[in-house]
Formats: structure tokens, C-alpha cells, sequence
């Protein structure tokens, strides 16, 4: 439901102490649509409770709204996207509602707000901050002694150690092994025409070797040398 185009958005800017998970609905058409307006905004973010404030003063043949969301920045696009759209031929005025939070929520809002301005600041601090893992071998803790360094040296020299051994042993077994020659003419598809075509290739292959050897085997020729007398 967008804005018409003749009017121009009306610019505002709002602190996060302005903002607020609270949110009231006026000029609603007062034709008992709770529950619509309820799906519409619920598109941008759960909403834990909307009903009308009865007590509001308001504009005859409208109702106002109150909406908690469960997320600030779900109230926060909610109100970005349906404030000053039409709904029902009415356009909305959506607007916070920050009197209505406890101490515990505005704590909450505060210290998310927080968060969120560090991790912009050092995009990389929470990527390059290393931490101390006691399941990793070898990895010394921040408050190991010397000798207990010196011992995790050593076990971890030990390890290699073995390791670069059963690596030399796997490698000679692996050389020490003896090679069997497959036959040439033996049978591997079930299909008799795949084994007859195989049978074939390996026929062209024969008569090329054997060409090449053949060439190769023929004494080279001399080379013709030119003695045609040159003006």
C-alpha cells in the first residue's frame, strides 16, 4: 500500500530513546477490522498483543490501535513501511509508544542498542579474537608455567615424531608391495558388446605400437646435401 505520489515524505529522525517495541495506530476505520490490521502488521515481525484504546480521543468513525511487538527493529520497519499508507481507504498514522515500557525493557533496549553500535565499530573484533580452547592438543592455556610449556613442547615434538613414522612405514609397505599385471584380454563389462568393442581398440592400439616400432627400427636416412652450384 503505497503513498501517493503526489505528497512528499515527511522527514524524520529518532533516537533509540524514541523508538520502542510500542506502537499506536490512529485514523483506523471503525468497522471492526482488529484483525486485519493485526496480519498487516504482524507481515513485518511477531506481535505479542494488539487491541484498541477506547480511552484515545480520535477523529469520528476511527479507532485507535496499540501494538507490542516483540522486537524493536521489527516495530521499527513496521512503522517505516505502513505509517502514512492506506488502509481501507483510511491513511495510518503509526507512532511510538516508548511511555508505555517497563524499566527491565528500556534496560533492554538501551544495552541492544549498545551491542549493536560496538559491533559496528570493530567489524573485526569479535572475527579475530582469539580464544583459548582446552580440547585443542598442544595449546597452551594464557596462565601455563614455564615447565608446563616446556612439557606440552615436548609432548607435542613426541607426536609428530610418531606420526612422521607411521607415515615413512605406510609409504615403504606401500613400495615394498608387489605389482600385479592385469591381462589384456580379459573380460571387465558384463555386456559382450562393450567387451568386444574394448577388444577392438585394443587391436588399433597393437598395429599403431607396432607401426611406431617399425619406424623406429628402419635405419635413418642420409641426409641430401645440395652441391647444385648457386649464381
Amino acid at each position: 500500500m503505497p503513498r501517493y505520489k503526489d505528497e512528499p515524505t515527511a522527514v524524520r529522525v529518532y533516537t533509540i530513546c524514541d523508538e520502542s517495541k510500542y506502537l499506536i495506530v490512529r485514523n483506523v476505520p471503525a468497522l471492526g477490522c482488529g484483525d486485519q490490521l493485526s496480519k498487516l502488521f504482524s507481515t513485518y515481525g511477531e506481535i505479542e498483543e494488539c487491541k484498541p484504546m477506547d480511552g484515545e480521543d480520535c477523529e469520528p468513525f476511527t479507532d485507535v490501535f496499540w501494538i507490542k511487538f516483540y522486537r524493536v527493529d521489527n516495530a521499527r520497519f513496521s512503522k517505516r513501511k505502513l505509517d502514512e499508507s492506506v488502509f481501507l481507504g483510511n491513511r495510518l498514522q503509526v507512532s511510538y509508544a516508548p511511555q508505555f515500557e517497563s524499566l527491565h525493557e528500556t534496560k533492554e533496549k538501551l544495552e541492544a542498542r549498545r551491542k549493536e553500535v560496538l559491533a559496528r565499530l570493530n567489524p573485526g573484533r569479535s572475527k579475530g579474537s582469539a580464544t583459548y580452547r582446552p580440547d585443542v592438543v598442544g595449546e597452551p592455556s594464557p596462565a601455563s608455567s614455564p615447565a608446563q610449556l616446556n612439557s606440552i613442547a615436548q609432548s607435542v615434538g613426541a607426536n609428530q615424531r610418531q606420526s612422521s613414522n607411521l607415515q615413512y612405514n605406510s609409504a615403504h609397505d606401500i613400495k615394498g608391495s608387489p605389482v600385479t599385471m592385469v591381462s589384456s584380454d580379459k573380460e571387465y563389462f558384463p555386456s559382450q558388446s562393450m567387451n568386444q568393442t574394448v577388444k577392438l581398440v585394443r587391436e588399433k592400439l597393437k598395429k599403431i605400437q607396432s607401426s611406431v616400432d617399425h619406424l623406429e627400427g628402419e635405419p635413418s636416412k642420409r641426409k641430401r646435401v645440395d652441391n647444385r652450384r648457386r649464381i
